[in-house]
């Protein structure tokens, strides 16, 4: 069997690598980063209907002294954004060894603010951790009344 003239070898070649640069460049495009813009400061409050409970684990880097994680929070302005406004702080704790646990009672239409204003200010100094709950004590006690 012989092999293909050098031209039809060499079309082939061409052709296939012209066929792949869109899959290539379409996958190069999935591996960058795409950062849409931050989400508008929103106004709406949390009530009974629409709240959530938002649990932020904020894990501190223990590879570098307290001192200049601190100067990195206000270089980004963290204590400045967060919490965003209008969204009520439930507490605010720290874990020895963790770092900061801030339970957060926001309307669900804001979740996505709350996460990029920790994108942008905490990331480096902090690595995150998002719990969404729900108010159930109400609940919780009184099944404990009911069990009596």
């Amino acid at each position: 069997m012989r092999s293909p003239p050098f031209a039809a070898r060499t079309a082939a070649v061409l052709l296939g690598a012209a066929l792949a640069l869109p899959a290539q460049a379409q996958a190069q495009n999935q591996g960058a980063v795409q950062t849409a813009p931050a989400p508008p400061v929103g106004s709406a409050t949390a009530t009974p209907d629409n709240a959530v409970l938002l649990t932020v684990f904020l894990r501190h880097d223990q590879s570098r002294p307290l001192s200049e994680l601190n100067a990195q929070l206000a270089k980004q302005g963290f204590y400045k954004a967060f919490p965003p406004p209008g969204m009520e702080v439930v507490s605010w704790t720290v874990a020895m060894g963790i770092g900061q646990v801030i339970v957060l009672r926001l309307p669900a239409t804001r979740l996505r603010e709350v996460n990029r204003v920790l994108e942008d200010t905490a990331w480096g100094a902090y690595r995150t951790e998002f719990y969404p709950t729900y108010d159930y004590k109400a609940v919780g006690m009184a099944e404990h009344e009911r069990a009596k």
